[in-house]
């Protein structure tokens, strides 16, 4: 079926009529871009994603990577993509000109990951990761390990990784047991276990730099103990090039429900007492510089849920305009020709909340890629600060919303293809099982719902939560036009609510009732992202309604009417869902928190 991934008029939409891209190239770090600069990447990254990552995606399901004690295999399709996409220069995209990077927004990188997401989100692990451990290295290690390894990170030549989780300890980093003991060197040697590492294992490239969380005895107890080391596979000669196998012992690959292309591995660090790993920034610091990556990765976990979601809809959006069932009033009679399923309501009904979902996911996950690039070229130290603290805010947001309703517009293309979308012949539930894993990765939801209402919006005396509300005010005050008007008076009544529950919020962290509270954390955190995605679904709004006015043409016209019909789904049909929500927090019901673990 045609136009499975993201149609170029979406994607024109929401950087340059909601976003206002453009603009950034105003900005020195950009001012050698344009729009036409910013298009020929996105023309790249659509052409690279359909021609050499969506043909294998569904192969490389069914073809899993191997292990044969000694090395890992996976399909030749793999690697051949891989390599395209490190030598277009797409891994350092963001990066500097003097790192050899095309120093381009993050907005504009990730509206081109968006067509790679789309396409197949496991072959597109293992470049994404490796810009991302690139990143922590560049901003945060010493000039001996960048020049070791960042290089041939950004060129590909070298993958990345992060490890974290410990088979005793997920998302507890407090409870890490990996060890890192200090040599005369300068070095360390590393020594424990880390489970669950994307991409830990392959032979796609020469060398993988793993980005390891370890403690150095003698220090701090908890999180604060936590330091951050660079371990590659290969340890490397005096010219840089890798020599020596590192004690770092594959111990099996993991077999996923979906993501299956993306090795998923369990390694051992220092199993011969031979680990060399080097320190990254100063000790006891590590957890600060991968939330660096987790951060980012945040954002990218949501936008990754919103993009498979995407390519969801758009395959049961064309399989319900072709496939013809049952008959559809007043042409009911049996001599009557069968009728294409999408003008049946319930289909519709089904297609348009996939819109809200995805659309919705997109345009905030790409609105918290603005904020990266606000935040990297403003001049004003006052407004960087608000710009930092809403980033910050939001960020929860920007990975629970969509990993939430990106798998649930997976489940409804499966629904919409009937028994069809059940079988592995139609892509649909691939997506369903690639997208079921964002909801846990890079902190599970509920450890978002605990960072939003436990810290986020308490940070620097909730000035975050104030800007915030400021741009939302100016956007709701912005709604001229009649339908948008009626959605930002809807929308104005629930922020005011959203006032009260943030208000008891806080006396109630200061109370006996605090464990309520944190036991309904995820009913908060639902309240809190509905509001901010009926925010962004009248951003999108305001724009289509007023280009509506200003009379377009009758395909622009038509896809402007989506838009305000989408917004007005979400708004009228999702947003008065966290009634429930409300009255949880409101009452402080403490079922959930009374349970106790015999009554099960």
């Amino acid at each position: 079926m045609a136009d499975q991934l993201i149609p170029r008029r979406e994607m024109q939409f929401q950087l340059y009529e909601v976003l206002n891209t453009q603009a950034l190239c105003e900005k020195a770090r950009f001012e050698e871009h344009n729009v036409e600069t910013f298009n020929a990447v996105i023309d790249m990254a659509e052409k690279m994603a359909e021609e050499l990552f969506l043909p294998h995606n569904a192969i490389a399901d069914k073809n899993e990577p191997t292990f044969d004690g000694t090395k890992v295999s996976m399909i030749d399709d793999v690697k051949k993509a891989f390599d395209t996409y490190r030598e277009s220069g797409f891994i350092a995209g963001h990066f500097d000109y003097e790192d050899g990077g095309m120093q381009l927004p993050v907005t504009i990188m990730n509206a081109c990951a968006g067509y790679f997401l789309a396409a197949n989100p496991s072959s597109t692990a293992y470049p994404f990761l490796t810009a991302a451990a690139a990143n922590v290295i560049k901003h945060c290690a010493s000039d001996e390990i960048k020049n070791a390894f960042l290089s041939k990170m950004l060129s590909g030549d070298f993958t990345g990784t992060m490890a974290l989780t410990e088979p005793h300890a997920g998302s507890s980093l407090a409870d890490i047991r990996t060890n890192a003991k200090p040599q005369a060197d300068g070095s360390y040697r590393i020594k424990g276990s880390k489970i669950y590492i994307s991409g830990g294992e392959h032979e796609l490239s020469d060398n993988i730099v793993h980005l390891v969380l370890a403690k150095i005895p003698g220090g701090p107890a908890g999180v604060k103990g936590i330091s951050l080391f660079a371990v590659p596979k290969y340890r490397l000669d005096d010219n840089g090039e890798p020599k020596e196998r590192n004690d770092v012992t594959l111990a099996g690959l993991i077999h996923k429900m979906g993501y299956r292309g993306t090795t998923s591995t369990a390694l051992t660090f220092g199993e011969n007492d031979d680990c060399h790993g080097y320190l990254i920034g100063e000790p006891h610091q590590g957890l600060r510089y991968m939330f660096l990556m987790m951060n980012e990765a945040r954002i990218g976990v949501g936008y990754g849920a919103a993009m498979i979601g995407y390519r969801g809809y758009r395959y049961s959006l064309e399989y319900a305009k072709d496939r013809t069932q049952g008959r559809a009033a007043p042409n009911l009679a049996p001599e009557d020709d069968p009728t294409p399923i999408i003008n049946h309501g319930d289909v519709r009904r089904m297609l348009l909340a996939q819109k809200a979902y995805c659309e919705g996911g997109m345009s905030l996950c790409l609105y918290g890629s603005t904020l990266i690039d606000e935040l990297e070229t403003e001049e004003d130290s006052d407004k960087r600060t608000e710009i930092s603290q809403l980033l910050d805010l939001l960020t929860p947001v920007f990975k629970a919303w969509p990993s939430e309703f990106g798998p649930k517009a997976n489940d409804l293309a499966i629904q919409i293809l009937g028994g069809a979308g059940y079988t592995r012949e139609y892509p649909v539930e691939q997506c369903w099982r690639d997208n079921r894993l964002n909801p846990i990765h890079e902190g599970t939801n509920g450890i978002q719902a605990l960072d939003l209402l436990g810290r986020k919006l308490w940070q620097h005396q909730g000035k975050g939560l104030d800007v915030l509300l400021r741009r939302v005010t100016s956007d709701i005050h912005n709604a001229k036009t009649p339908r948008c008007q009626t959605l930002a008076k809807k929308l104005s009544g629930y922020l005011d609510t959203l006032g009260g529950l943030i208000e008891q919020a806080g006396v109630d962290l200061k109370s006996d009732k605090q464990s309520v509270l944190l036991t309904n954390a995820s009913c908060f955190l639902n309240v809190f992202s509905s509001c901010v995605v009926s925010w962004i679904w009248l951003r999108q709004a305001n724009v289509a309604e007023l280009a509506l006015q200003a009379t377009p043409g009758e395909m622009d016209a038509d896809f402007y009417q989506g838009k305000l019909a989408a917004a007005e789904y979400f708004i009228n049909w999702e947003l008065p869902l966290v009634t429930r929500d409300i009255e949880i927090l409101k009452s402080q019901e403490p079922s959930c928190d009374n349970v106790k673990p015999q009554y099960f």
